[in-house]
């Protein structure tokens, strides 16, 4: 919201003309205050009241020595490798049960094209394949990780299923290079303002999937195994 702001006083003092609409910008910050706000509060008020996760075996209060891991296994190198598979590089047209963030690069293209999107039902099935991709990634991924014998998987499952993003990001600076035409500094910094507000959201969303499921997968297999 206050990105938005800032940006929006950005364009008045380049253009002269408000970029949203002043009633739209109060209705935002309205919904902001009367909606997101209470709401956040009300999860915080259920959640301190749960009960906390119980783990299905105990834990070592003592950090055990993390071998020395192999060079695919560094997070860096997870995060490239396994942003790509649900990032395919592949026309959605002819392959459109193969590619799930490249629906997000053409969301982008429909945005800054004044384009209009009407098939959701068909972004409805590529939302679940983008859910079970990170989630089949995430799991591979912590699978390998426990083999390995490192037990640090917490946020690095967050952020190789969160990888993905990092192709948009690219995606999106492709396009601004080549596809459109912009060469002044308040439209450049309107849309990678708002473009980084997109990218983010999809990281963060990626991210929070590719985590539960690594943490389900995680109490399912030391559930069925019992270590003292």
């Amino acid at each position: 919201m206050f990105l938005m702001m800032f940006l929006n006083i950005l364009f008045v003092s380049s253009c002269g003309v408000l970029q949203v609409p002043f009633t739209t910008m109060l209705a935002l910050l309205c919904m902001w205050f009367g909606i997101s706000m209470p709401l956040v509060y009300l999860g915080y008020y259920f959640g301190f009241r749960k009960q906390p996760y119980d783990n299905p075996v105990r834990t070592n209060q003592i950090p055990r020595q993390v071998p020395e891991q192999r060079w695919y296994m560094n997070k860096f190198v997870g995060i490239l490798m396994a942003g790509i598979l649900p990032h395919r590089r592949r026309w959605l047209e002819l392959h459109p049960l193969t590619s799930s963030s490249l629906c997000v690069c053409r969301h982008l293209q429909a945005i800054w094209e004044n384009q209009f999107y009407y098939l959701f039902g068909f972004l409805f099935l590529v939302f679940i394949i983008l859910v079970v991709s990170c989630s089949q990634i995430s799991i591979v991924m912590v699978y390998f990780q426990l083999c390995a014998e490192d037990y640090r998987w917490w946020w690095r499952t967050f952020l190789v299923s969160g990888g993905s993003a990092f192709y948009v990001l690219i995606y999106a600076v492709f396009y601004f290079v080549n596809k459109l035409d912009i060469v002044e500094f308040i439209p450049s910094l309107l849309y990678f303002g708002y473009t980084t507000l997109m990218v983010l959201s999809f990281w963060l969303l990626t991210g929070t999937i590719g985590f539960y499921a690594a943490y389900m997968f995680i109490r399912k297999i030391y559930a069925a195994v019992k270590i003292d």
